[in-house]
This record gives C-alpha cells, sequence and structure tokens, in this order.
C-alpha cells in the first residue's frame, strides 16, 4: 500500500486529519538518523507536521548550527540540545528538565533562548549524531527526568526508563520551557491517536 505523502506513514496509522499546527516561540530542531528503521511509530515528522516553528533534517553530520537549520546568523549559547548523558549530578531534587554542566552538574536555566535540538533515532542512532556533531557541545545542556514512562507502553521497549518518544520529549521540554501548555497537549494527542491505530506485530527497541 502506497504511504501518505504528507506523513510517509501506511494509510492505516495515518493521522494528518488529527494535525492541528502549533505556534511556539522556541524553533525546534529536529536531527533525524537516515536509518531510524520505525517508520511506523517514529515520531520525528509528525513533531515537524504540528510544530510550523521548526526544521527535520535527515543526515549524519552538519558543520555546524547553522548548516543544520539552513540559516546564516545562529549564537549556539542561546540554543539547547537534549543531552544523552548518564544523568544530573545531584543529591538533591531533581527538576524535569535540568539544565547542566559538561560533567551533568546542574546550573540554572539560562534567561534566553531561540531553540531546542532533539536527536531522533534509535538510542544508539541518538548517540552517533551526538559524537558525530561536534557543535553540539557548544550548545546548552539539558537533561529530561519525565515523572511519567512514555506513552509508548508495552509497544516498544525503551533502554532507559526516562526515554521518551521525539514527540514526547519535545512536548515535556516545551512545557518545562514556558510554552503554552495546549501546545504539549496537542502534541500527545496526536501521538496517542497513532497509537491507538497500531497492531503491534513484533517489540522495538530504541530511542
Amino acid at each position: 500500500m502506497i504511504p501518505c505523502e504528507r506523513c510517509k506513514k501506511s494509510q492505516s496509522l495515518c493521522v494528518c486529519d488529527q494535525v492541528s499546527p502549533q505556534a511556539t516561540r522556541l524553533h525546534v530542531l529536529i536531527l533525524q538518523h537516515p536509518q531510524e528503521p520505525d517508520h511506523e511509530l517514529g515520531s520525528g515528522l509528525l513533531t515537524h507536521l504540528m510544530l510550523p516553528n521548526s526544521t527535520l533534517n535527515i543526515g549524519l553530520s552538519w558543520r555546524n548550527l547553522a548548516a543544520a537549520l539552513n540559516q546564516k546568523d545562529v549564537n549556539p549559547t542561546r540554543w539547547a540540545v537534549l543531552y544523552l548523558g548518564s544523568g544530573v549530578k545531584a543529591t538533591g531534587p531533581i527538576q524535569t528538565l535540568q539544565f547542566v554542566t559538561n560533567k551533568g552538574q546542574p546550573i540554572e536555566r539560562p534567561d534566553m533562548l531561540d531553540g531546542i535540538v532533539v536527536l531522533d533515532g534509535t538510542w544508539s542512532q541518538a548517540k552517533t549524531l551526538w559524537w558525530r556533531n561536534a557543535w553540539l557541545l557548544k550548545l546548552r545542556r539539558v537533561i529530561l527526568t519525565p515523572q511519567q514512562r512514555s506513552l509508548y507502553k508495552e509497544l516498544r521497549i525503551e533502554p532507559r526508563r526516562e526515554c521518551l518518544s521525539t514527540i514526547e520529549s519535545v512536548a515535556e521540554t516545551l512545557d518545562a520551557l514556558g510554552e503554552k501548555p495546549e501546545v504539549g497537549v496537542a502534541l500527545k494527542k496526536i501521538f496517542v491517536g497513532l497509537l491507538e491505530k497500531y497492531t503491534p506485530r513484533e517489540s522495538f527497541c530504541g530511542f
């Protein structure tokens, strides 16, 4: 069966009729590994369709942030990347979204951000994207510690409890950074719509 031209999913999984674009102040840059295998439940493109102020770029490496965004004037210090480190190095309560140093030590949230970068693919593919793009080290690092497990539930086995789908990660991050609550709600709602249409055939371990 020919997949949907817009969302690239099979006709039985297409949720384009549920796409309700959400305006955000922050720009969302989604870097997708070219071999991201989960075309049925993958949510990178769906996230992009829901957020007009976003960029989806498929590849392995880019010269710098400006190249990844296809823009000229970009200040990396005003951008944050969802960090793939081992967690926040703190003994006290951990915030849902915590900015950290390159050693994982918690720091204060910056006064101003222009956007966030998320890596889309399996866990190992996301790590490949991280290591192949050294310019990510120039961005602010932020660690997401979700309070609830992924909506994937038993449909997809995650390598770490805190792993979420791309669309859930973006929803949680934007909410924590002060975007309108309805943005995160809409992102999660369309993801639930996709999951409700899915008939599992095999388990999948990814990011």
